[in-house]
């Protein structure tokens, strides 16, 4: 199993940068599929999150209405879409698989560093 997460960069305040995750060893679709940042001195803040099935999507209260959560399943893919970015979206996002036996994320992404310039 390997998630990999790629597409963070530089952007200045009110910019657009889309993230992806390809997964790999399993059918993400099958599983809750979720965004997690952590922010310099800060703990991880779970961002979004999509349901498997259904589609159903959940956010931040922080990032509802700027960001949008979604998958291409042909491809195995995560995306989340940034809109809107304020600096304080600066972190270093990761997508992760939960697991629904263990109660908690059992594997993760490589950081990508977003950061936000005012």
């Amino acid at each position: 199993v390997q998630l990999q997460a790629f597409g963070g960069g530089l952007v200045q305040t009110g910019g657009s940068l889309r993230l992806s995750c390809a997964a790999s060893g399993f059918t993400s679709s099958t599983y809750w599929m979720s965004w997690v940042r952590q922010a310099p001195g800060k703990e991880l803040e779970r961002v979004s999150s999509i349901n498997p099935g259904s589609g159903t999507t959940r956010y931040a209260e922080s990032v509802k209405g700027r960001f949008t959560i979604s998958r291409d399943n042909a491809k195995n893919t995560l995306y989340l879409q940034m809109d809107s970015l304020k600096s304080e979206d600066t972190a270093v996002y990761y997508c992760a698989r939960w697991n629904s036996d263990y109660r908690a994320y059992d594997y993760w992404s490589q950081g990508t560093q977003v950061t936000v310039s005012s």
